[in-house]
């Protein structure tokens, strides 16, 4: 089996995320919730993933790195917790499901939502956006990585173009552990964190960084093993935004894959790179054959087939090649509506493909068409 569905669940995990991930598995109590020796050993262990973490993002603070269970509830809890009635929003038609349906729940509440579209070269057209934020704009959503095509914006450039008091929260879910990200540097003051992807954990990690002037509220409530006589949430980070159980082995996982992407992303992005290219490349050659993406660093792959819908060229790939691609619509309406698509077959690469299997890859779509 190929394994080129890596946009929505990443297929390898190196041997140290699944030595760690089977150690907490059978380690593992609840993370500071008692106060035995191995309930303070767990908890030390998420804090050392926080340290991690912060680190790797070029984080403002270790308390400000809320662990969640995937990229959808950081988001939630950036754009729920972080924005309300009578605020202004902008953000893009390249937007996955994450941010656009926290902000269409929102405008029930007063919350005005623009949406920058994409230019004639399918790239976000960010002269329109920037001509969108206003006086009275709360902040820019935007995404690191188009989920569908791995489109990206230059980010700095983005903080450069609006105004300071503006807020930059950002959807990492495709760039994470694909891209150098420094949150300081860059300027971003919430970026969400999907751990299974890029980042080499396991599913249900992720996580929600954000900075000093940015202050979420909650937006679930429960235990926190802190204040346990406060009826209310407590009012530090992450208490107040982690509320229950927290998944102790899937924080040890995405600890672990920072931990090796440290050493090995700069590999990685070389090997995704040169494998996009050429599955880019040689599809372009193909009578019959429509690209949607350009070189990236994401190993997004977007086509179409002229004589086959993308579910059943997804179905078919799988069932006569046994190679996993995505086909639909990718959680992504407005990016598809933007891209005149009722549908695109996404192949996404994991720096641990092979040429290889984009060449077997290859020769199965030419034999499709």
């Amino acid at each position: 089996m190929i394994y080129f569905d890596n946009a929505a669940t990443g297929g390898f995990k190196p041997s140290n995320v699944v030595s760690a991930t089977k150690t907490a598995l059978e380690f593992c109590a609840n993370p500071g919730r008692s106060g035995h020796k191995l309930s303070l050993a767990c908890l030390e262990r998420v804090y050392s993933c926080r340290r991690i973490l912060c680190e790797f993002f070029g984080g403002y603070s270790y308390d400000r790195v809320i662990f969640t269970k995937n990229c959808t509830e950081a988001l939630n809890i950036a754009i729920l917790g972080g924005i309300g009635s009578g605020d202004e929003v902008v953000t893009t038609v390249a937007e996955h499901n994450s941010v656009l349906r926290p902000l269409e729940y929102l405008k029930n509440y007063g919350v005005k939502v623009s949406y920058a579209p994409l230019s004639q070269n399918g790239e976000i057209d960010m002269a329109a956006l920037y001509s969108q934020v206003t006086s009275n704009t709360k902040a820019v959503i935007l995404t690191l990585a188009s989920n569908v095509t791995g489109t990206a914006p230059e980010i700095k450039e983005v903080r450069k173009n609006i105004p300071d008091n503006v807020l930059l929260i950002c959807d990492g879910a495709q760039a994470c552990g694909h891209l150098d990200i420094d949150m300081r540097a860059l300027g971003i003051d919430a970026l969400a964190v999907a751990g299974h992807k890029g980042m080499l954990g396991i599913q249900g990690s992720g996580a929600l960084l954000f900075s000093e002037r940015f202050d979420p509220k909650p937006v679930m409530f429960g235990g926190t093993g802190s204040e346990s006589n406060n009826l209310n949430m407590p009012d530090f980070y992450p208490d107040a935004l982690e509320s229950g159980t927290l998944s102790y082995p899937a924080i040890i996982s995405l600890g672990e894959g920072a931990l090796y992407l440290q050493t090995n992303m700069s590999q990685h992005i070389q090997s995704l790179t040169k494998m996009t290219e050429y599955l880019l490349e040689n599809l372009a050659k193909i009578d019959g054959v429509k690209l949607y993406s350009k070189p990236n660093a994401f190993g997004i792959v977007a086509f179409n087939l002229s004589n086959m819908q993308s579910e059943m060229a997804a179905y078919t790939l799988s069932e006569r090649f046994d190679i996993c691609v995505r086909g639909g619509l990718h959680c992504a309406p407005k990016m598809h509506n933007a891209l005149s698509s009722e549908g695109i077959i996404r192949a996404s690469l994991s720096p641990f493909n092979t040429l290889n299997e984009c060449k077997l890859f290859i020769d199965a779509v030419k034999r499709m068409v």
